[in-house]
């Protein structure tokens, strides 16, 4: 494990394999922002099982060089995630695609995300990627792409369903690496 940045923020770290207590915390943030309502491919209410299940195919993606896994952490443990999915179509060596960026509600709004997604955009660009893209149904998480930098491509109403089941648009931004 190699620690991006740290101090009295939470600390990020790039996650080399996944241990089963990582498994169980990411599964908790995955959990919780299903529960709180985030359009993140899974309906409610999403059990702890199917939600290791998913984080151990993530593992096996980052086992094979596929995905970069980030984690925020805490004295209390994981509270924040996101991937860089690295294999992309022969066409599209230099690009990625930012996955799951997901931060436990207990700490929204500490600059969380921010740090995350700085952090992605390093490990991006150390694997020799110049573009990355990715999508959200989220307004606060719409706010925070475009104040650092990310370029809203546009929105496709009803794209996905929120965890209850009601459609919900999805913002796509792209990003330059430089």
């Amino acid at each position: 494990m190699t620690t991006v940045s740290a101090g009295t923020a939470p600390a990020i770290r790039l996650l080399d394999n996944v241990s089963e207590a990582q498994l169980r915390g990411l599964a908790a943030v995955l959990v919780d922002c299903v529960d709180g309502g985030a359009s993140v491919s899974f309906m409610h209410p999403l059990s702890e099982e199917r939600a290791q299940a998913f984080w151990r195919n993530v593992a096996a993606g980052v086992a094979s060089g596929e995905r970069a896994l980030l984690v925020a952490e805490d004295e209390d443990g994981i509270l924040g995630t996101v991937q860089v999915v690295l294999a992309q179509p022969e066409n599209q060596p230099h690009r990625g695609e930012v996955a799951k960026m997901l931060v436990h509600r207990r700490a929204r709004r500490r600059g969380v995300g921010g740090l995350l997604m700085k952090a992605a955009e390093q490990v991006a660009r150390e694997r020799g990627k110049t573009l990355l893209v990715l999508d959200t149904s989220s307004a606060d998480a719409e706010r925070l792409y475009e104040r650092s930098g990310w370029v809203r491509v546009g929105s496709i109403p009803g794209f996905a369903l929120l965890p209850q089941g009601e459609p919900c648009d999805t913002t796509f931004f792209y990003r330059e690496l430089k």
